[in-house]
């Protein structure tokens, strides 16, 4: 859930692509719940999804880095599939750029040719403990890394830190 309380990631689960519709901010507090659904969809052999960022207010990198662990496994499971980032505005579209993601990931920042409007399943967000917390983004921002090694100099403090902390545990 969002801080206002309302959901981030509504989705059309039985839809071919599977959509995603973000509503808000799309961060490491709520990443988790995005990542386990497109891991499960990908278990029941779905290969095509769709993210609409028409509402999408913001991003993170942990965020980021989720979507490009996406589109690795996507790739890694079945070269015919496609992850499709919708209605991408101007600032949600530099951020994709500054991380190399745009080489990985099919982004169209026009008016996507589809209806949105079947995404009302709202994907619950379970609490994780801290370690799963810190242990998801640390992984999410290696995967950044791995898809651009520019990204290493951007994120190396933050690397760090979550090493520690995902070892002191």
């Amino acid at each position: 859930m969002s801080e206002t309380g309302k959901p981030t990631f509504l989705v059309d689960a039985y839809s071919d692509p599977v959509v995603v519709r973000i509503d808000g901010r799309a961060c490491f507090q709520n990443s988790a719940c995005l990542k386990d659904f497109v891991t499960e969809m990908l278990a029941q052999g779905k290969r095509r999804f769709v993210l609409d960022f028409l509402h999408c207010t913001s991003m993170d990198s942990t965020f980021l880095g989720v979507l490009a662990g996406a589109a690795l496994e996507l790739k890694k499971s079945a070269g015919s599939g496609s992850l499709v980032l919708a209605r991408v505005g101007p600032r949600n579209l530099e951020l994709i750029r500054n991380l190399g993601l745009h080489r990985l990931l099919t982004v169209d920042a026009g008016d996507f040719p589809m209806n949105f409007d079947q995404c009302d399943t709202p994907l619950p967000s379970p609490e994780r403990t801290e370690l799963e917390s810190a242990r998801m983004v640390l992984e999410a921002h290696e995967t950044l890394v791995s898809v651009d090694e520019a990204n290493r100099g951007k994120f190396q403090d933050v690397l760090a830190f979550l090493k520690n902390r995902v070892e002191q545990k």
